[in-house]
This record gives C-alpha cells, sequence and structure tokens, in this order.
C-alpha cells in the first residue's frame, strides 16, 4: 500500500451566528474541528481493506457527486472516492469522525457529508470537518446537543428547501445552512403519538412535500409520515424497523421491513408485495424504471440467499455467482450517470453491472 500526505492544513474553527430552521431568531455557534493534516490513507486501483476489518462489514452507501466521482462509505473501512481510475481511501486519519460510514450526502453546494457511527463530518473539496449538532442556549451560546453515548448518523437527505434532515440514534435534526435544531423542538406540529424519532434509517421527499422517514430498530416506529403539519406512523407490514423506501415511475412508493418483506403505497393504501419470496430488504430503482432486490440474508450468515433479483413490473431477473455477482449479502445499490448499476455487498465488497456483465472492484 503506498500512502501519499498532502501538506499540513493549520487548524480552523469557525463560529458564526444562526438562524434556526424553525423560524426563530437565536444565536449559535458551530465548530468545525478540522484535521491538522490530511493523510489520505491508501490510493489504489480497487477499493482496497486497510483497517483490518472482517467479511461482516460492508459498503453500506453510495452516491456520485456533480464531478462525477463515486463515493463508498463502509462499515469500517471509511469512505472511498473513485474518480474513474483510482480509489482514494478516508479514515479518521484523514478527518472522518468514525470509520463506520452510514450514509453519505452532497448538498446543493457541493459539500460532501458522511453520517459515522460516531456523528457527521463533512468534506469541502480540500479538507474533512467534524460537525457537531450544536444548539443555541435561552442566553444566546452555542452549546452540544445534549446526548448520552456515541450518536450514531445512519440517514441524511436534502429537501426541495434546501433544509438537510439527518436521522441520527439520539434525534431527528435538521439544518438550514446556518444553524441545526431538533425537529420535536419546531413549534405548531403535531404529535399525538409522541414519536420519538431515533434510529431514523432512511427519508423520501414526495412529489407534494411530504416527508417520509423510515424508523429503526430500538426505536421500532414503522413508517412516519410528516405532511408539513403533523407527524404519524403506521405498521402496514406490522414492521416497526424500515430499512429502505424507493418511488417507482408510478409515482408508488416501496418500502422494505427488517422481518416482514416488502410492501408499497399507491397514494391511498399500503400493500405487501407478494410476488416474489425470499427477497431481502434491500431495494433500489433504476433509471428505466426497474426494481431491484437483494437475494436475502441467510440466518446467521454473511451470504445471499439468491444474489439480485431485477423486477420489471411483470417478471423477475436473477443474477447469482453464475452471473459474476458476489456470495455475499448486498447492502446497498446505486446507478452512476453511464447506467452502471453498483452493488455495494459484505466484506466491502464492490461490483459494477454494466448491463450485460458484472466486474469486480473490490480485492
Amino acid at each position: 500500500m503506498t500512502k501519499f500526505k498532502n501538506p499540513i492544513f493549520s487548524l480552523l474553527l469557525v463560529s458564526i451566528f444562526f438562524t434556526s430552521c424553525n423560524g426563530q431568531t437565536e444565536t449559535e455557534q458551530l465548530n468545525e474541528t478540522v484535521v491538522e493534516q490530511q493523510s489520505f490513507t491508501s490510493k489504489n486501483t480497487k477499493l482496497t481493506k486497510t483497517q483490518g476489518t472482517t467479511e461482516h462489514q460492508n459498503v453500506h452507501c453510495i452516491i456520485q457527486d456533480k464531478d462525477g466521482n463515486l463515493w463508498f462509505g463502509t462499515t469500517g473501512e471509511g469512505v472511498y472516492r473513485y474518480d474513474g481510475k483510482k480509489f482514494t481511501q478516508f479514515t479518521i486519519q484523514d478527518g472522518l469522525s468514525n470509520n463506520k460510514v452510514w450514509s453519505i450526502l452532497e448538498d446543493k453546494s457541493g459539500n460532501i457529508w458522511f453520517g459515522t457511527d460516531d456523528g457527521v463530518s463533512r468534506y469541502d473539496g480540500k479538507t474533512i470537518s467534524k460537525i457537531p449538532f450544536t444548539l443555541s442556549s435561552p442566553i444566546g451560546f452555542g452549546t452540544a446537543a445534549p446526548q448520552s453515548g456515541i450518536n450514531s448518523v445512519w440517514s441524511m437527505m436534502q429537501d426541495k428547501n434546501g433544509i438537510i434532515w439527518f436521522g441520527t440514534s439520539q434525534d431527528l435534526y435538521c439544518y438550514d445552512g446556518k444553524s441545526f435544531s431538533r425537529f420535536l423542538d419546531k413549534k405548531n406540529i403535531s404529535n399525538n403519538q409522541n414519536l420519538q424519532l431515533k434510529w431514523i434509517q432512511c427519508f423520501l421527499e414526495d412529489n407534494d412535500g411530504t416527508i417520509w422517514i423510515g424508523s429503526g430498530p430500538i426505536a421500532g416506529e414503522g413508517v412516519i409520515r410528516f405532511d408539513g403539519k403533523s407527524i404519524t406512523s403506521s405498521k402496514p407490514n406490522g414492521d416497526g424497523w424500515i430499512r429502505y423506501m424507493v418511488k417507482d415511475k408510478s409515482g408508488h412508493i416501496w418500502f422494505s421491513g427488517r422481518h416482514n418483506g416488502v410492501f408499497r403505497y399507491d397514494g391511498q393504501t399500503f400493500e405487501k408485495f407478494t410476488e416474489k419470496e425470499n427477497i431481502g430488504s434491500a431495494i433500489f430503482k433504476d433509471k428505466i424504471g426497474h426494481i431491484w432486490f437483494d437475494g436475502g440474508e441467510r440466518v446467521s450468515s454473511i451470504e445471499s440467499i439468491d444474489g439480485l433479483w431485477q423486477y420489471d413490473g411483470k417478471t423477475f431477473k436473477n443474477f447469482t455467482t453464475k452471473d459474476g455477482m458476489a456470495k455475499y449479502s448486498v447492502w446497498s445499490m446505486f446507478e452512476d450517470k453511464n447506467g452502471n448499476i453498483w452493488i455495494g455487498t459484505r466484506n466491502c465488497g464492490l461490483y459494477r453491472y454494466d448491463g450485460q456483465t458484472f466486474e469486480i472492484f473490490s480485492e
């Protein structure tokens, strides 16, 4: 492994005034802790593990930035950026809060946010800064949000109004570009079910501005809907843990439960998806409109039952190890600007499907 070390960057401390996203004027301070030295851990032609992780770790999330770079977040190896030729790895040595990365987001300004197992970090193209969820105190000074233990950032989304949503193990936060606030502190929001909004796994914004929120383990609050006035929860498939949400070309929203399978919402009712048995909870929609499903995870195993399934609305196509797919369970899927499907698996495996063949991009 070849290591590259960039010039030493000075420690940057930024203190600015904020306006909270609930419309009230508050004074806050946001401290960006920037690592003194960028030492990009490794650069290789394939996604190469350097942190000693086992086959239980996975490529958990994937995005493509406005410049065409692909970013891969892993649950133990930090983040990799792929420019089409080489993979550059970023770890805690480069400023990440933690090497377990659950979510990645590029905001409208081009900043890359990393939701880690211990808070959120942000990359501005040069340095990675640790960004605390700083809330204002009654006397106007910025203070860290009260937390007990590590705060994992499971999911992130930027809505049509530019607000960034952070689903964490402690709280649901929103950021308007200037200040953070806790969603449940927002005034005039009805919460008759006394929802706690912890352990949020995924977000989706509908065409009408409705925010759909998938609750995770421990919290188990199922599908949560925010219509701008109230938040309500339901468990139409009896599953409180929602891992993925996607919207198909008809406008229907697909949800995958951790325990009870996949179901759809057509705008009025929820319906369990029964056309295929033994599919997993990782779901994805490509640009053509096909829905992809993982093959499920074997009991007490890291291996997939049936690889991948592609569904065109009528028929299913299966991809297995015979087609070049891994034996490991699938955790993330993404389509790049060229129409390639990238698949992240256990063992930090990475595959690319070009419509005809699968190629492995990890070692």
